[in-house]
C-alpha cells in the first residue's frame, strides 16, 4: 500500500478507536463507528447508500455471487439499498475489529457529477471493491477528525463531504457511485425501491423492467453493474433476510416468515435458505436466538450493533 495512504488510514484508525462511542456526533458526520472484539458468524445486513472501511481485522462479504475477505486495503461502495452478508474474519491485536460506515447523499452526488468533466472509464468488469487513492483516504482521515472538533462539524463537514464524493468520482468505482443518483425516473434505485417496497409479490423480469419503463437487457445490465447481483437474486436476499428476521426477532415458524416474503413453496424456502446461511431455517434460528441471549456477536459498547436485528458491521 502506498505510504500516503497508509499514513492516512492508520490516522483514521486511531480516531475511531478513541471515539467509537461518540454515536451522536458521529451520526452528525453522517458515520457509523463499529468494533467488536472477536470473529463472527455470516449475518444479513441491509446496507444504504453508503462507503464502508475497514480500518482494524479483516471482514468477509457477500454480494451475489461475489464472495470476498477484506481489509484495510480496499473500501466497498454500496449504491443503492443492497442486501449483503457479511461477518467478521479476524481482529487486529491491538484495535480489535474497526470499522466505519459513511453515509451517501445521492443529492450531493448528482450535484458533484454534475460540476466534473466526465471520463471515460477503461472497459473490462467492475470489481465490486475499491481501490484507495492518496486523496480519498485523506479525504476520509479528515471527516474522521472531525470527531475531535465538534464545534467544527457544521462547518467543515459538507465541505469534506463533498470532497469524498468527489474523490470517489475519481476511483475506479466512479459508475457505481454515480448509480447512486436518483433523480425519480433513474432505472436501477426505481427498481430497487419496486422490489423492497413490494417483496412478496411475484416478479419477474419482464413484469420488473415494464415497470420502471425500460428494456430487460439495460436493466440487467444496470443492475448488475450497481449491485453485483441480477434484480432477481436481489430479490431472493432480500426475501431470505427478512425472512431470517421474522424468525430470530419476531418469532415467526418457518412456513409463516416463507409466505410472508413471497415464498410459494416450503421446500423451496429451505433450500435456498440453507445455500444462503449453511442450516436449516429452524436450526439456524435457534443458533442465533441463543447467541442473541448470550451476547455472542462480541461488540463492545457504542459499537453501534444492533442485535434486534442481527446485524453486524
Amino acid at each position: 500500500m502506498d505510504q500516503a495512504i497508509a499514513q492516512s488510514l492508520e490516522r483514521a484508525a486511531e480516531t475511531v478507536s478513541r471515539r467509537v462511542q461518540n454515536r451522536e456526533s458521529a451520526r452528525a458526520l453522517g458515520l457509523r463507528l463499529s468494533r467488536l472484539t472477536a470473529p463472527t458468524g455470516l449475518a444479513y445486513q441491509h446496507y444504504t447508500p453508503s462507503l464502508s472501511v475497514v480500518l482494524a481485522g479483516r471482514k468477509r462479504t457477500i454480494v451475489g455471487d461475489d464472495d470476498q475477505v477484506w481489509g484495510r486495503d480496499r473500501f466497498f461502495v454500496t449504491p443503492v439499498d443492497l442486501p449483503v452478508v457479511s461477518g467478521v474474519v479476524d481482529t487486529d491485536p491491538q484495535r480489535d475489529f474497526l470499522t466505519v460506515r459513511w453515509q451517501i447523499d445521492p443529492l450531493l452526488v448528482g450535484e458533484v457529477a454534475a460540476a466534473m468533466p466526465r471520463r471515460e472509464q477503461p472497459p473490462g468488469q467492475l470489481g465490486r471493491l475499491g481501490t484507495w487513492t492518496a486523496p480519498l483516504a485523506d479525504a476520509v482521515a479528515r471527516l474522521l477528525t472531525l470527531l475531535d472538533e465538534p464545534e467544527h462539524m457544521a462547518i467543515l463537514g459538507p465541505l469534506v463531504a463533498r470532497e469524498i464524493v468527489l474523490r470517489l468520482l475519481q476511483t475506479d468505482q466512479a459508475p457505481r457511485v454515480l448509480a447512486a443518483i436518483d433523480d425519480g425516473d433513474t432505472v436501477v434505485p426505481h427498481a430497487v425501491r419496486l422490489l423492497t417496497d413490494r417483496m412478496a409479490e411475484p416478479w419477474s423480469m419482464s413484469a420488473l423492467a415494464t415497470e420502471v419503463r425500460t428494456s430487460q437487457p439495460t436493466l440487467f445490465r444496470r443492475f448488475k453493474q450497481a449491485t453485483s447481483m441480477t434484480p432477481m437474486q436481489y430479490l431472493k436476499r432480500l426475501r431470505l433476510g427478512e425472512a431470517r428476521h421474522r424468525m430470530v426477532v419476531l418469532g415467526d415458524a418457518a412456513a409463516q416468515a416463507a409466505t410472508a416474503v413471497g415464498y410459494r413453496s416450503a421446500p423451496h424456502f429451505s433450500r435456498d435458505y440453507r445455500d444462503l446461511y449453511g442450516d436449516s431455517p429452524a436450526a439456524d434460528t435457534a443458533r442465533l436466538r441463543e447467541q442473541l441471549r448470550n451476547g455472542e456477536f462480541g461488540a463492545q459498547p457504542g459499537s453501534g450493533l444492533r442485535l434486534a436485528a442481527v446485524e453486524l458491521p
